[in-house]
């Protein structure tokens, strides 16, 4: 297989983040706009805790754990989970101490940009490595990314819109985002096609899912609250679990 096609199927999940950023040219009164964003931000961190509860975590135990032993696996994911937990606040602090601490919207798009990045990262890494084997799967596990990225874009576009009133600005962060798939397909043609392992992506999975848990639980909720909008909050929530049921029973 030559490194084209693999890149190109990568590049495509990858960037359908973009997709998710065009939220922010939809028309909505300024009535709606608050019920708007929680509604965004009760879809994003549905989609981040599940993805992270029935896909991460998962997968990545099942490597670690059949590389270690049961103790030691555990304890290794444990450690690796709480290392991903703990960069959420180290990120929050570097984000407050360039200025932007009074702009929470504004820091919550750039903490869900780092951590879809660094989730994108890896799953750049798994569609090349993939479809440089097999075309056909590379093509299944692409369709599953695309589905979950668009929602992700709009974790990332909507907040950052919101917070600065530029749709460039939100759309370049959407970009970045998506821009870490392709750069992982690069990282894995160039350097890790010949020694990457399952444990090393197992890491890199576990230490994701603790930071997309917790920037859901303690960034995206607490301000979806802030707003009284509880039944956006149940909407977005339901809306985000069955995008969920639908990646995984379809893809």
């Amino acid at each position: 297989m030559s490194f084209f096609m693999p890149f190109i199927i990568t590049s495509i999940a990858g960037l359908s983040t973009v997709l998710g950023s065009f939220v922010i040219f939809l028309r909505l009164k300024r009535e709606s706009i608050n019920k708007f964003i929680v509604f965004c931000l009760s879809l994003s961190l549905t989609i981040m805790i599940g993805i992270s509860i029935t896909e991460l975590i998962p997968d990545a135990s099942f490597g670690i754990l059949t590389e270690f032993k049961l103790a030691k696996g555990i304890f290794f994911s444990i450690l690796v989970f709480c290392i991903g937990i703990f960069s959420v606040y180290w990120m929050n602090q570097k984000i407050e101490k360039k200025g932007k601490g009074s702009q929470s919207l504004y820091r919550l798009g750039i903490l869900s940009m780092m951590a879809l990045m660094l989730h994108n990262l890896p799953e750049g890494i798994v569609t090349f490595l993939s479809s440089y084997q097999n075309i056909t799967l590379g093509l299944k596990i692409s369709l599953a990314i695309m589905f979950h990225n668009i929602p992700e874009g709009v974790s990332i576009a909507v907040p950052i819109f919101y917070a600065t009133g530029s749709k460039k600005k939100a759309i370049v962060m959407s970009l970045l985002s998506g821009l870490a798939e392709p750069l992982g397909a690069l990282l894995a043609f160039i350097f890790l096609r010949n020694f990457i392992t399952d444990v090393m992506i197992s890491f890199i999975l576990i230490f994701v899912a603790g930071i997309m848990i917790t920037l859901a639980i303690h960034e995206l909720l607490p301000k979806s609250l802030e707003y009284h909008e509880n039944s956006y909050i149940l909407i977005g929530g339901g809306v985000g679990v069955i995008l969920l049921l639908i990646n995984h029973f379809v893809f």
